[in-house]
């Protein structure tokens, strides 16, 4: 598995936590910035990571920033991406079990490291249910 990951400033320690612990488990990760604290503009490095799982570049991604909404939105600019806003692991895993998400946004400046990192774990670990109903609504997203 590979994951693309992408913030401005405002996620960037978040990020790299996210990065090391990802590492930790074995799982792959290309980074497409920011790289530092300076401020910096979220659609760039949003668009980026969730170009590369639209392309299929990177299995999944993850977009963070301050609130995770603006890199959320950026995110689902980009055609193929499904990108869900989640604070909690219930968010995580209904949105990968129902919208097949491919991309999870997170706020740093919302949420603490230790459930940030549950909520990867949960995303990651989650499978799509496969549903018709889910694959129906998806479709429907899609179009």
């Amino acid at each position: 598995m590979k994951i693309a990951l992408g913030c401005d400033h405002g996620g960037y320690e978040l990020k790299t936590k996210v990065i090391a612990h990802l590492k930790e488990r074995g799982i792959e990760c290309k980074d497409f910035g920011c790289y530092g604290l300076e401020s910096c503009d979220y659609p760039e490095f949003g668009r980026a990571a969730a170009k590369a799982v639209a392309d299929k570049e990177c299995d999944l991604g993850i977009v963070i920033c301050t609130t995770g909404i603006g890199i959320s939105i950026s995110a689902n600019k980009v055609r193929g991406v499904r990108a869900a806003l989640c604070n909690d692991t219930l968010s995580a895993s209904l949105t990968k079990l129902h919208n097949n998400a491919n991309v999870l946004a997170l706020g740093a400046g919302i949420i603490g490291e230790k459930l940030a990192l549950e909520i990867v774990d949960t995303f990651i670990d989650t499978e799509f249910s496969n549903d018709e109903r889910h694959i129906r609504r998806i479709n429907k997203i899609e179009d």
